[in-house]
């Protein structure tokens, strides 16, 4: 019986979705001093951060790399690739899906932490403050606070 309001609950849900705007979910996660946030369809994983080693002559926004289930990925620091307040220690890192970027590179992002995953409506999607700037897909409203929503495809660059 449990099961049947449960999968009645969906289905008025759906029902929903389809009559409003557009939802997107997206990974939120904390920068310094402020809440960003990701399409989950980027995100593979996310790991507590460990050993990274240093790689030589890398951009300065290039923390090092690691070995992740076999592969060697990039970490990347979105503080300095995007100019954040460099306050707040990185505890993990999110890694992203290497099939959606098009050099298909295994790259990871340092956070200061993870949040959750919630979805958006896109109509609480504000566009970006800088239309110069790729990296920003928008801004989002949510509970009297806001919420960067950035582009990693675009934000590497």
């Amino acid at each position: 019986m449990r099961q049947d309001a449960i999968t009645t609950e969906v289905s008025a849900d759906e029902t929903d979705a389809e009559d409003s705007a557009e939802e997107v979910q997206v990974l939120e996660f904390q920068l310094g001093p402020e809440t960003y946030c990701v399409d989950i369809e980027y995100v593979s994983e996310i790991v507590d951060k460990g050993q990274l080693t240093a790689v030589p002559n890398a951009p300065d926004y290039v923390e090092g790399v690691m070995d992740l289930r076999g592969r060697t990925t990039s970490i990347i620091n979105p503080k300095s690739l995007l100019n954040i307040d460099a306050e707040g220690e990185s505890k993990r890192i999110v890694i992203f899906d290497p099939n959606k970027f098009e050099d298909e590179a295994a790259t990871g992002w340092l956070v200061d932490e993870v949040y959750q995953v919630v979805r958006v409506s896109m109509d609480d999607v504000e566009d970006p403050p800088l239309e110069k700037d790729d990296s920003i897909e928008g801004v989002i409203k949510r509970d009297g606070d806001l919420v960067v929503w950035i582009s990693p495809v675009h934000a590497i660059e």
